[in-house]
């Protein structure tokens, strides 16, 4: 608290003897990190192998998803151990209700507001929760890193902004394709497509970088249709980690919040002010969120679940419960098709532990 007191002391004495300045440092002024732009053109692709490698998968090794919780098992039977905290769980005692799951089981991609204007306005007041699109938060990384979407445009700046008394001042004039761009985009009626001043800037090949990612994207796609189901988890899973590597090196450099009472997630300088908070204690906050700097699992939901050793094997029992491992449910389904269990996560697997049997239990310590 003393670190934070002192450095925003800090920060008002240097505003007041330089009220105004010109912002250096990308992406706080308004401009794109360059070296980053292809990070997150490989974190956009990455995410669409993911999900298509997961829609095969899903239909080939069962998913189990409990109808009261999050609770998600990677198997042809639920296990038995007893988590569940849904409704009239006590009644159960925990014991989970299992029912067919899909991808959204296995991977979570929270939503969060898209921002036109990530430093000109960088919050969503609460009046304007219904006109401000919601998309997932990793895409919405990716746009303000350098992705252009036509659906999802946004303002690209080539020249940096002012800050006047610590308020955003930007010089640079809206052009009328802009303007109506903008219009379009809260009014949820986009016809004409978007060029940034950032394709402008450096060429017609980022104009086509989007058309040219899709086309790729469809013929890995089609190439990955003829693979077996071993070649299918590799590559999945391959992707999922480059998805994730990718996303973590673009938050070094542009903030994610995540709301420290509820899952909400922001990406942007600041977190929005829409009071939708109904975690513990909103009343006393009238819905506010608490904003907080968001980790890769806030922005990535990986929904660890328990590692089966043998799918035809009977269900995980409750008493055994501590000598079995977890892993993200990615990870698992995978393992599960054939992949080769990555190194970081031996250890959280617990492959070197070996589960008695159910009845020896009571002869283990």
């Amino acid at each position: 608290m003393k670190v934070l007191i002192r450095r925003a002391k800090e920060e008002r004495e240097a505003r007041k003897a330089q009220p105004c300045r010109l912002l250096q440092n990308p992406p706080d002024n308004g401009l794109l990190l360059p070296q980053l732009v292809p990070v997150a053109h490989r974190v956009y692709r990455a995410q669409h192998s993911l999900l298509f490698g997961l829609s095969k998968l899903t239909t080939l090794v069962p998913v189990q998803r409990c109808r009261f919780c999050t609770e998600v098992h990677i198997g042809h039977v639920g296990h038995e151990i007893r988590t569940c905290t849904g409704p009239n769980s006590n009644i159960r005692g925990g014991s989970h209700v299992w029912g067919k799951g899909g991808i959204h089981s296995v991977v979570f991609f929270p939503k969060c507001f898209h921002l036109y204007d990530r430093v000109g306005k960088s919050r969503v007041v609460h009046n304007e929760r219904f006109d401000v699109p919601q998309i997932p938060a990793i895409l919405e990384l990716c746009i303000q890193a350098g992705v252009e979407l036509e659906k999802y445009p946004t303002k690209r700046r080539t020249k940096p902004v002012y800050s006047i008394e610590g308020r955003i001042v930007d010089f640079e004039s809206m052009t009328e394709e802009e303007e109506e761009t903008k219009v379009n985009l809260y009014s949820q009626n986009i016809d004409s497509p978007f060029v940034s001043d950032f394709a402008t800037k450096f060429g017609d090949g980022m104009k086509n970088s989007i058309l040219e990612e899709k086309n790729d994207l469809s013929d890995h796609l089609k190439d990955k249709e003829g693979r077996d189901l071993r070649e299918l988890s590799i590559g999945t899973m391959d992707s999922w980690f480059e998805m994730i590597s990718g996303a973590k090196k673009i938050m070094e450099k542009y903030t994610v919040w995540t709301c420290g009472y509820c899952p909400e997630i922001q990406v942007g300088p600041k977190g929005h002010k829409v009071r939708m908070c109904k975690a513990s204690n909103h009343q006393q906050r009238d819905g506010m969120h608490a904003w907080q700097e968001a980790t890769i699992d806030d922005l990535v939901g990986p929904n660890y679940v328990w590692h089966v050793r043998d799918l035809n094997g009977p269900p995980l029992n409750n008493n055994l419960k501590r000598y079995y491992g977890k892993a993200p449910a990615v990870v698992e389904l995978c393992v599960q098709a054939g992949a080769p269990v990555p190194d970081q996560y031996r250890s959280m697997m617990r492959l070197d532990v070996v589960s008695p049997d159910r009845d020896e239990v009571d002869l283990v310590a």
